[in-house]
């Protein structure tokens, strides 16, 4: 249903981009996907945009991906898997690198990829209410399509923790990591996203595109298209192993994979 993205441009350049999907915690499927990639395609193209903040309604973020769209995946075929990889990761490879200022508003649960959304994002506020987690290893999956820019994010030794723990980390802690730049009260959040849109408005465009660039091309570990390819690859691949077969049904059974003892 198109109502579960809006998007809206103020007078002043700041597009906002809302995910509503709060029935399902913000999940998102391959639709959600498209229209994300849309929306920041379109934001790029238009010059009257400025800031691009990407929400969500409800009590939380992103809960990752939709049970519905786990059950498709489960009869995939390998190619099917590759192009539904494929498509996640330019949605990512669209947000890291869109020539405008963005800003991820994080509150409640941000899972899987929602914590892709926000490592390809400029800035990330959170509330203290956010709590992140690559849970992708408790159901027999990897973290691989959003795992070069949250390695970029946190540092190899700490992506190597959350990527094998699947632990859910609390909003400080997140900061700490490197998750999130800061973290306010719930109901200061929207103050708090207010405050940094202001700050951005008094900075010139042109430079601000210009300095995002600067960062890619001085940044000895930017992200390649051979490492994209990898990722692809290897999630593609992950679903079809036995375990990856495995965890998806015993999450959508609800019931704990073969290699939890009982």
């Amino acid at each position: 249903m198109a109502d579960e993205l809006r998007t809206q441009l103020d007078t002043q350049g700041v597009y906002t981009i809302t995910m509503n999907r709060p029935d399902v915690h913000n999940a998102f499927d391959e639709e959600q996907i498209a229209r994300l990639t849309k929306a920041l395609d379109g934001a790029a193209a238009d010059d009257t945009v400025r800031i691009v903040v990407i929400e969500s309604d409800g009590k939380h973020f992103c809960a990752g991906a939709d049970i519905n769209y786990m059950q498709r995946m489960g009869g995939n075929t390998r190619e099917q898997n590759l192009q539904d990889a494929a498509a996640l990761a330019r949605l990512m490879k669209t947000l890291n690198t869109l020539p405008k200022p963005t800003i991820a508003r994080v509150q409640g649960a941000a899972y899987g990829g929602a914590v892709g959304l926000i490592c390809c994002s400029d800035i990330a506020i959170g509330a203290t209410s956010s709590v992140l987690s690559l849970s992708e290893v408790k159901i027999g999956l990897v973290p691989a399509t959003i795992g070069p820019y949250v390695i970029r994010a946190v540092g190899q030794r700490t992506a190597r923790r959350l990527f094998i723990s699947g632990e859910r980390v609390a909003a400080h802690a997140a900061q700490n990591m490197g998750l999130l730049h800061s973290v306010v009260e719930d109901e200061q959040l929207d103050d708090a996203v207010q405050g940094v849109v202001s700050a951005l408005l008094e900075n010139s465009p042109h430079a601000m595109a210009i300095a995002k660039q600067v960062v890619f091309a001085l940044a000895p570990d930017t992200v390649t298209d051979e490492m994209i390819d990898y990722s692809v690859e290897t999630i593609a691949a992950i679903r079809e192993s036995d375990e990856g077969r495995e965890g998806t049904a015993a999450f959508l059974e609800k019931r704990s994979p073969s290699w939890v003892s009982s």
